[in-house]
């Protein structure tokens, strides 16, 4: 690999958060919090786009797979870090965070893309098959993780006893297996764009795929 390459800011930010968070400079002050959410923020962008190195040399439909785990992998991590730092105040960050990042993408990221793409392309490929698919068992998981709660007696809230969460996880872990077997094996096809252009068809080096891993 290329000296100009490697001095690309994916591979930088990493290295300076890392120097940064042993330093013992963190929780100094206002300025020091800044540079820490920066660094923060440039670690979790080199993350998705090594992620996305990697996805694009396995290609479809497993790159979508080792995205999405990247993204839980990321969000999980700082979910746990801050309920961790709130104590007892962040009980519900994590249903909370889900819950937004849901309506985000949803509402947001998905309109935003129906638009530029319609701007851009006027008339777009759509495939029903596989968002339906999609939309069905993420809305399955949503429903039995998020709704249900508010609905169960067994615990004083919106709470599920632990017979219950285990019932649910197990659900949730099925329904996503499922989806995984008709994207990956069973229907693969419903995933995968016939006709690509040729810039979406980039292929990364076998070093800068080992680099990203």
């Amino acid at each position: 690999m290329k000296l100009k390459e490697f001095l690309h800011y994916t591979y930088i930010f990493p290295i300076l958060a890392v120097g940064y968070y042993f330093s013992g400079l963190m929780g100094t002050g206002v300025l020091s919090d800044v540079i820490a959410g920066i660094l923060l923020t440039g670690s979790v962008l080199s993350a998705v786009h090594h992620a996305e190195v990697v996805a694009h040399k396995v290609g479809e439909p497993f790159g979508t797979i080792i995205l999405a785990l990247c993204i839980t992998i990321i969000e999980v991590a700082l979910i746990i870090s801050l309920m961790v730092a709130g104590g007892d105040q962040a009980i519900t960050l994590a249903r909370d965070t889900v819950f937004a990042a849901v309506m985000l993408i949803l509402n947001g990221i998905l309109g935003i893309c129906i638009l530029v793409g319609g701007v851009k392309y006027y008339e777009q490929f759509f495939a029903r098959t596989s968002a339906t698919t999609y939309l069905v068992s993420i809305v399955s998981i949503l429903i039995l993780t998020l709704v249900l709660p508010n609905f169960t007696s067994s615990v004083n809230g919106p709470f599920y006893n632990e017979a219950q969460l285990i019932f649910v996880s197990i659900a949730c872990l099925v329904i996503y297996g499922v989806f995984l077997m008709v994207q990956t094996i069973r229907h693969r096809n419903y995933f995968i764009v016939p006709e690509e252009q040729s810039e979406e068809n980039y292929i990364p080096s076998f070093s800068k795929t080992t680099l990203s891993f």
